[in-house]
């Protein structure tokens, strides 16, 4: 008996029916049915700005819809054709310090969302990158094109793979896995949905994660978890909510750049409030920011600062002029990131420890013309505030020292308490002592 000729059907699968006489070898080798020729589309590599490595800033803010601690670290990012690289250092430096393995921790940009933000992070040239698996990264460099370059580059290589470019290698994988019995399909990359007007909260995003992997549709008989998902994605964003003035900008717990650009000047409207009412009616109080208000008092007061009322600090519900330290005390306290920010922490504390004071005066006076123009302002403002306090100090009985130490942790504090907390608590109190002795030296005479 002749061998049956092959089969062939139209398109790219071909079917090979077998001989029940075949020897057991070519019946053996015939075990797969089915055979995908692959047409030129597959075999076509990916075309992608690929960048060779740059040194940026990078934070993982969240990890499968959690939320992870951010903490910034400087990394060598490579971006490949279909993944987003981070090396601790370049291939180069692991060379030349004989370090082998070099391996990176990758990030596969299929169906993931490129974005510019400025609320995740006080830093500025910041992009986000979110994965469909719910991992959040964050990239930053100090100058502007760097970090323009690789949203650019970043963002031409996730919507070639959207556009199923990237998709196909994936598909092409999986069906050379599929055998006889299996239904063969072509699964691309899906592209990411369309941008929505706005954003949703990260409360929301999370939610929305856990309900699409947590449990497969065909379990949820009732479509409850389907109508719950729709529930949540049709709830107003928090900035509609914002725009409608149901939800208003807070003052307390606003970061201070944010809060200046919002009034449109470079020292918050509360502190100026409360530093003119404490000189016009206040200096001679007994324990002047050292004696604590009536707590109760002075969370009505910061409710009406945060729902932008009309706040007249001369009415008598606010006779107390410690209310109105407390609430300025509280306002510092609170701030996201401290007048002091984190960055310049260690700087600072390098600084005071210079014995000689001509180039400690010096390099403090450096580091806080440095300082974006609210937190500079805002400061020189308030140690001028407080060296009037000290010319009243025979009746308020505040001297440079018991000052020092009320200011010193309220101003500035680590970002991460790494070291001893007594240590730096008397750093913080030296600092601002130190500058509050020296503030005509390092800020100038007042109104300059």
């Amino acid at each position: 008996m002749h061998k049956q000729p092959a089969l062939v059907l139209p398109g790219a699968v071909q079917m090979r029916i077998r001989n029940s006489q075949n020897s057991p070898g070519e019946r053996l080798s015939q075990t797969k049915s089915m055979v995908l020729s692959e047409p030129e589309t597959l075999q076509k590599p990916v075309t992608s700005p690929a960048l060779k490595g740059e040194y940026l800033n990078k934070a993982k803010i969240a990890e499968g819809g959690k939320k992870l601690r951010k903490n910034w670290t400087s990394t060598w990012v490579v971006l490949s054709s279909n993944n987003l690289l981070f090396y601790k250092e370049s291939k180069q430096e692991a060379v030349a310090n004989l370090k082998p393995g070099c391996k990176p921790d990758g990030v596969d940009l299929c169906g993931a969302a490129i974005e510019w933000t400025t609320e995740k992070s006080s830093r500025k040239n910041v992009i986000q990158i979110t994965t469909p698996t719910g991992h959040e990264f964050l990239l930053q460099a100090d100058h502007y094109p760097t970090i323009s370059k690789w949203h650019d580059a970043i963002k031409k290589t996730v919507d070639s793979l959207s556009s199923g470019a990237g998709g196909q290698s994936y598909g092409r994988a999986a069906l050379q896995r599929s055998n006889s019995t299996e239904c063969v399909s072509r699964p691309t990359c899906d592209p990411p949905k369309p941008k929505p007007k706005e954003s949703k909260s990260e409360h929301r995003r999370s939610i929305m994660f856990k309900l699409n992997y947590s449990a497969s549709d065909s379990a949820d008989k009732n479509g409850v978890k389907n109508r719950l998902k729709k529930f949540i994605s049709r709830r107003p964003s928090m900035k509609t909510l914002q725009e409608k003035g149901i939800i208003k900008d807070r003052v307390f717990g606003c970061h201070i750049l944010t809060l200046c650009e919002r009034e449109r000047t470079t020292v918050p409207r509360l502190v100026k409030l409360c530093v003119e009412e404490v000189e016009k009616r206040g200096l001679e109080a007994d324990g002047l920011y050292r004696v604590s208000g009536n707590l109760a008092v002075i969370q009505k007061l910061r409710f009406l600062v945060d729902e932008e009322e009309e706040l007249d600090l001369g009415d008598s519900q606010w006779e107390d002029i410690h209310v109105i330290t407390g609430a300025l005390k509280m306002f510092f306290r609170e701030l996201p990131e401290p007048l002091f920010p984190f960055r310049f922490f260690e700087l600072f504390v390098e600084a005071i420890k210079i014995k000689e004071t001509t180039q400690k005066v010096q390099a403090m006076k450096k580091l806080i013309h440095q300082l974006p123009k609210p937190n500079h302002n805002t400061m020189k403002l308030l140690f001028h505030h407080l060296r009037r306090v000290l010319t009243k100090s025979r009746q308020n009985l505040m001297s440079t020292q018991g000052i020092s130490i009320v200011f010193g942790p309220t101003l500035m504090w680590p970002e991460f308490e790494l070291g001893n907390m007594e240590v730096n608590m008397v750093y913080q109190n030296q600092i601002v002592e130190f500058i509050l002795i020296e503030c005509i030296e390092i800020f100038g005479p007042e109104g300059k």
